[in-house]
């Protein structure tokens, strides 16, 4: 049954977008029927927390059947402490994108049906990268990797005498394995994850894809996607390949420090919003990146925490980005300003989002940023103090973006372009008013405060931000036993004072 459960997670998403797609001519419906669907799996990812046991055993709720023998693979799925959470980060944001792009203009020729189902078939993909426990399968999920695939099955043949791509017989065979041989394996898989991660310089496709994609997917793209590899680092490349890890960790953290300043530089300089989000998102992974080739465990939960707590604050601060350029119709930062006085309610939701990605004590980043650099230090101490000087640039840039949009007086076209005035030259005349010289106040606008539906959608983000930043020992109860296993397969052990969480 616990196998089941997560077989379920993966195909209900998918029998969603074959429901939902149809219903082409009902956009309503099937709205209401993709987000009932992606209520159904936040239900499942709920049921799944409940039944896995923190330290019961590095892999739970597995399912495991022969699929292709000949090659030794096997539909193989199961989840540990790392999975879980992603699988329920995944389960929580779905519906929330979904009722963030309720009320969003599509290209002409795309239906909301479409794009539903759209959402709900990537769900069930990304499930599917987190659950499977078979490389060949994860690789199905994953696309890239094919010629380390190949090389991995044939050196499983040669030590176990058939190929396998099954984790655990491959995990126990690590060891074995020549650094030479195993260093290969490693920079294909490597590459494919740090193109995914995205660290630097394999991160170029990432501010382009954040800036053309819609919100929704947007959201999903910075918040979830991106976190395959890192996951893949953590599960594959660290278990499988521990002389390699070890011998190439200086090159993965000289990119890492690389991406965190780097990254914070650039997004100094962006003119346009969900570019300067994406660029904020590689500066982010630069500190994940750090965590996970410390080697230690405290250094490797903080990291595992830093990516659920990324897609929380930076998946809400797009969709109040997204909020914005509604109302002003414009990417351009320069095109915005004093729109607190229009609409305070955009504008807090938009400062609490930029205070957790820049880990300001109390809220969810902090904790999981603090770990990462205290777990970080005893092994690394230089990278690490050089790493710090990430968490300035992050206040510069958060706060210098929030300056820019949000206080001052109104000005740029986007925000005067919309107040609803008899002339040029418009003022404002108390909260959400417009007048002109001459002309009687008009106390309606066109740049609305938050809607019931758009403070429903970010209400739960609040409380994740805010309870994560108070309360992150049930998550890290899960996460820590799973990373503490990755060390101990490495061949380390935890720097002095350090265990745990």
């Amino acid at each position: 049954m616990s196998g089941g459960l997560l077989l379920a997670m993966l195909l209900l998403p998918m029998l969603g977008a074959a429901v939902v797609a149809p219903m082409r001519t009902a956009p309503v419906a099937a709205k209401g029927t993709a987000l009932l669907f992606a209520l159904v799996e936040l239900v499942l990812a709920g049921v799944a927390w409940s039944a896995f046991q923190p330290g019961g055993g590095r892999l739970q709720l597995t399912l495991s059947v022969p699929w292709i023998p000949a090659f030794g693979t096997r539909f193989a799925l199961g989840v540990d402490g790392i999975a879980l959470v992603m699988v329920a980060l995944i389960a929580v944001l779905v519906p929330i994108v979904m009722g963030s792009s309720w009320a969003e203009k599509l290209p002409e020729g795309r239906t909301p049906a479409g794009f539903y189902a759209m959402l709900l078939a990537l769900e069930s993909l990304l499930v599917g990268v987190f659950v499977s426990t078979d490389v060949f399968l994860f690789y199905l999920f994953f696309e890239v990797m094919l010629a380390s695939v190949i090389g991995l099955f044939v050196v499983s043949g040669r030590r176990l005498g058939h190929g396998t791509f099954d984790w655990s017989a491959l995990q126990r065979i690590a060891g074995t394995i020549p650094t030479s041989t195993q260093i290969w394996l490693f920079l294909g898989f490597f590459i494919a994850f740090a193109i995914k991660a995205p660290l630097v310089p394999f991160h170029t496709w990432l501010p382009d894809a954040g800036a053309e994609a819609p919100v929704g997917v947007g959201v999903l793209l910075v918040g979830v996607m991106d976190k395959v590899g890192i996951y893949g680092f953590l599960r594959y490349c660290l278990p499988l390949f521990p002389a390699a890890s070890r011998t190439l960790a200086p090159l993965v953290l000289v990119l890492a420090i690389a991406g965190i300043i780097y990254a914070a530089l650039l997004a100094v300089g962006q003119s346009d919003m969900k570019r300067f989000v994406a660029y904020t998102s590689v500066a982010h992974f630069g500190f994940i990146a750090l965590g996970v080739f410390a080697f230690s465990t405290q250094a490797q939960a903080g990291a595992v925490l830093y990516m659920v707590n990324h897609g929380i604050s930076t998946g809400m601060l797009f969709i109040v980005v997204g909020m914005l350029i509604a109302r002003g119709g414009s990417r351009l930062i320069s095109d915005y300003g004093g729109v607190s006085a229009l609409a305070p309610m955009l504008a807090g939701m938009m400062l609490l989002a930029g205070l957790s990605a820049l880990a300001l004590p109390g809220t969810n980043s902090f904790v999981s940023e603090f770990m990462v650099l205290i777990g970080s230090y005893p092994r690394q101490p230089v990278a690490t103090v050089i790493g710090t000087a990430g968490i300035i640039l992050a206040a510069l840039y958060v706060l210098w973006f929030y300056q820019r949009l949000m206080q001052g007086p109104v000005r740029g076209s986007a925000v005067t372009g919309n107040l609803i005035a008899g002339s040029a030259g418009a003022t404002l005349d108390g909260p959400g008013a417009a007048t002109a010289p001459g002309v009687a106040p008009r106390h309606q606008i066109r740049f609305p405060d938050l809607s019931i539906r758009e403070v429903a959608v970010l209400v739960p983000l609040v409380a994740l931000i805010l309870l994560l930043g108070f309360f992150p020992q049930p998550v890290l109860n899960v996460i820590t036993p799973s990373v503490g296993a990755t060390v101990t397969e490495v061949g380390l052990s935890d720097p002095v004072g350090q265990g745990g969480s």
